[in-house]
Formats: C-alpha cells, sequence, structure tokens
C-alpha cells in the first residue's frame, strides 16, 4: 500500500529545454528515491539541490535515462559522481553490435561498429563509465522492466534494435532503413514554417510528420501510487506511445485512466496525434470543464520558444487536463504528503490558435 508519492518536474532553464524528474514515494512504510533523465550538466548540481532539501537525502535507488539527448543524459553525470545510486537503467546500442551487424553494409567487424556506436552515443557511454567506475549495477530498461514500483511499457527490445538502424546518426545502415531520416528531415522543416491561424475549441492539427529516432527511443514507464495513474514519456513519439499503450493493455492497465502525465518531448506537435492522445487520455470533451481531473505537466524553458507547441496545450485541455509547464519554475504533483511554502500552479489560459 502506498503511504504517499511526491514527483517533481525541475525547471531547466536554458536556451532550450530539458528534462530532469525526481520522484519520492513511500509504499508500506519503506521509502524510495527515482530520478528519471537530468538535463544538462549544470542541471545536475540543481538535482542534488532538490534531493537534499525537499527530500532530505542523496541516496537514489533508480536513476533512468530515457534516451541518449544531451537534454536528458548530461545532467545525470553529476548526480552519478556526487549522489549514491543504487541502479542506474540505460539503453546502451553498443551492447548489441554482434546482433546488428548483419544490418550495416559498412561494417564487417563486430568491434568496430561497438566502437562507432559508443562514440554516438557518447553522452550515454559517459554514463556508462562512470557507473563502472563507482560500482552501479547497470540495468536495460526495455518493455517489461520493473523500476522500483515502475514498469517500463515501451520501447521493446526488438523495436529498440530497429531505431538504432534506422537513426540518421548511422547513415551505414542499409538503404531500406533510410526513410525516418528522411521523414525527420520534412518535419524539421515544417516546424520552421509553421503559422498560427484561429481554431474552434476543440479543432486540433498534428504534423503527419514523426518525431527523431532517438526520441522514439524514449522509455515509457508507468506506476500506480495513491490511487493516481503515474506516465513518464521522455521524448517519445506517436510510435512509442502507440507501443507502451498496445502493451498496457496486453498487461491490463486501464487506459484512459492518467494521472500525472509527462507531455513529451516539452510539448512537441510532431510526438503526438489526435488518436494516440484519444486513447491514453480520452476523447476531446464538448467544452472546457469547471473542473480538471487529472494533470499534463511539460519541460519547457522560458527561452524556447518553440515549446510548448499551442496545439499540444489545446489537446490537452481538450481532454480536461490542468496543463503547466517548468517555464517558470519547478512543478510538484503529491499524494499523501504536504510541501509547506508551495502554492497551486493556475489553469493556462486555452489558446484560441493554433499551429497551422
Amino acid at each position: 500500500m502506498t503511504d504517499y508519492y511526491e514527483v517533481d518536474f525541475l525547471s531547466v532553464e536554458t536556451a532550450k529545454s530539458g528534462d530532469a524528474i525526481t520522484l519520492r514515494y513511500s509504499i508500506d512504510g519503506i521509502e524510495s528515491i527515482h530520478v528519471v533523465d537530468g538535463g544538462y550538466v549544470d542541471t545536475g548540481d540543481q538535482i542534488v539541490e532538490h534531493l537534499t532539501k525537499h527530500y532530505g537525502r542523496v541516496e537514489i535507488d533508480h536513476v533512468v535515462l530515457t534516451h541518449p539527448d544531451r537534454d536528458h543524459a548530461n545532467g545525470l553525470r553529476k548526480v552519478l559522481e556526487q549522489c549514491e545510486v543504487r541502479n542506474l537503467w540505460i539503453n546502451r546500442p553498443w551492447r548489441y553490435a554482434k546482433e546488428l551487424l548483419p544490418r550495416f553494409e559498412t561494417y564487417t567487424s563486430e568491434d568496430a561498429l561497438y566502437c562507432k556506436l559508443r562514440s554516438i552515443y557518447d553522452a550515454t557511454a559517459t554514463l556508462e563509465d562512470l557507473a563502472l567506475e563507482r560500482g552501479i549495477p547497470i540495468h536495460a530498461p526495455l518493455q517489461g522492466a520493473v523500476i522500483g514500483a515502475f514498469m517500463v511499457l515501451a520501447p521493446s527490445r526488438e523495436r529498440y534494435l530497429d531505431l538504432i538502424v534506422e537513426s540518421d546518426k548511422t547513415p551505414e545502415a542499409i538503404d531500406e532503413q533510410t526513410i525516418g531520416g528522411a521523414m525527420e528531415s520534412l518535419g524539421r522543416l515544417i516546424k520552421a514554417a509553421a503559422t498560427y491561424i484561429k481554431a474552434l475549441w476543440g479543432d486540433e492539427y498534428f504534423p503527419p510528420a514523426p518525431t527523431s529516432r532517438e526520441n522514439e527511443m524514449s522509455v515509457v514507464q508507468t506506476t500506480l501510487l495513491k490511487g493516481d495513474r503515474i506516465l513518464l514519456t521522455g521524448d517519445a513519439g506517436r510510435e512509442t506511445l502507440q507501443e507502451a499503450i498496445d502493451y498496457a493493455k496486453r498487461i491490463g492497465i486501464a487506459l484512459p485512466g492518467i494521472q500525472v502525465f509527462q507531455v513529451p518531448h516539452h510539448g512537441g506537435r510532431h510526438n503526438v496525434s489526435t488518436e494516440v492522445l484519444d486513447q491514453l487520455l480520452g476523447q476531446r470533451l464538448p467544452a472546457l470543464p469547471d473542473k480538471h481531473t487529472w494533470s499534463a505537466i511539460c519541460s519547457a524553458a522560458k527561452a524556447d520558444d518553440h515549446h510548448p507547441r499551442k496545439s499540444v496545450i489545446r489537446a490537452m485541455l481538450h481532454r480536461g487536463g490542468h496543463f503547466s509547464s517548468t517555464e517558470s519554475g519547478t512543478r510538484c504533483r503529491a499524494n499523501g504528503i504536504e510541501r509547506p511554502g508551495w502554492n497551486p500552479v493556475p489553469q493556462i489560459p486555452y489558446p484560441e490558435e493554433q499551429e497551422n
């Protein structure tokens, strides 16, 4: 039985957005601390300070890197250096070099591919080195893995290997895998050309182009604490979210029914769709409700003009969510425990326009 939980989305304030999440929860009197992503290098100090001030200790049961982007990985260096970490959860592409070798046309040596992948994903490799140096056990957060009170819904091992091959960062992959990179380039062009148009309540538009293969590698994890379903998504795109939805249904997790939802990729509009959100969060309501029934929390820097997207904010409100971002400070959701001095976050105004 859960005694309490608190989940904090830390404010990562740089020119670009980043992710850093800390959680503390107690089940039958046993307290656990869980850190998901670490933002940029300087964010690491902020995480350590937050743990000390609000959780009273820097012993961390589980540190999870959702995917290899630097705005998620680099701050975890200081966490590994300054905290007592009991388990590190990272996916390491080079560990699958032997299995992937036949899928790369210019490599005939497992060692060469191993080194190439390790150099491509150097931020993750640095965390591996630190963990090995400090004797921290390393685990792979793939579908079905249990991380404390959390269950990993995606990615599956098979799909994770496909994403490594499809990535723009591995251009030596055979020709049939290049479609993902082409679509990502198209997505960036569409993003640069975005304009705003007036839109009625309930109207939703999300561009067809996908997010990056690295974002699709994101670990999607969930837990049920104090009766609240929490879903943490990293920078997951539609494909990974759909895989998570399908797996959740197979193992008996009822959707919709999420109380705490991490908005993927700082509120990027290439990561979600109406169809995915309907399955995760429910159908669009006929009007803005008087009272919200769940929380959508978005990690977005104040200086980042591209995030969160208005179309994403609208979609959260269409489904009765309370939307907030970390643009003006850390956001905390708690149940069963109080934090003196913290005040409710006002609902963001409904955007009357969206990206075209």
